[in-house]
């Protein structure tokens, strides 16, 4: 799958898929877009200490960086663990400038972040352990529950499959009650198929360029 580097309106990098037609992030930020889908509306909405974090689509690493980065503001512990089936070559890491951007000032972290080894547990810090598996999002296997999932697919009109209400409530199966989802998309039948897999529903005023998104959090367990 060829992959494009593009620069995003905050400055911040993303990735673009001409096959697919689709970036990473949203081209008007993607700093900004993770920073108030992922951190502002999820991270910082849950107070579970420690956090056990799951992540559907690592892409360039910047949820993880930017979770690492306000983990370690608030002194929270977190186990955090993404999903992404086609990792990032080495040369499209080193050109990367999310680290920069996000104003993470731990020398080497994003490198650490991609060189950590595939389907183990690392630890990044005394506070922070990260796991990625390398895997098709319709074939994934979790041990535990989790306190918030970063639901970062490619849009539903590009993959619908992983947007499905059986996705969804298999995601519902490794969450704790009272456990919060949030995405970018907002979707009606995204609203409709989270619902009837036990999520109540928010819509949420968006990052430049989306003018909402959804915040679901888990009611059955």
């Amino acid at each position: 799958m060829k992959r494009r580097i593009i620069k995003t309106e905050d400055g911040s990098h993303t990735i673009f898929v001409p096959e697919l037609g689709e970036h990473y992030h949203s081209i008007h930020g993607a700093v900004r877009e993770s920073g108030t889908i992922f951190i502002e509306a999820g991270f910082n909405a849950c107070d579970r200490n420690p956090l056990n974090i799951l992540e559907f689509g690592m892409g360039t690493g910047l949820n993880v960086l930017l979770t690492y980065k306000e983990a370690k503001k608030q002194d929270r512990t977190v186990y955090y663990h993404t999903i992404e089936k086609y990792p990032l070559a080495s040369f499209e890491i080193e050109a990367l400038n999310l680290a920069v951007v996000s104003e993470c000032t731990e020398e080497g972290l994003f490198e650490r972040i991609h060189e950590a080894p595939w389907e183990e547990r690392v630890r990044l810090s005394e506070n922070f352990t990260l796991q990625k598996q390398q895997s098709d999002f319709g074939g994934f296997s979790l041990d535990g529950k989790f306190d918030l999932v970063y639901f970062d697919a490619f849009a539903p009109e590009i993959q619908p499959r992983l947007w499905t209400p059986e996705m969804f409530s298999r995601i519902a199966s490794c969450c704790n009650p009272g456990a919060i989802l949030t995405t970018y998309s907002s979707k009606g039948m995204v609203r409709r198929n989270l619902e009837s897999a036990g999520f109540h529903i928010e819509k949420l005023p968006g990052p430049p360029g989306k003018r909402e998104f959804i915040r679901a959090t888990y009611k059955i367990g």
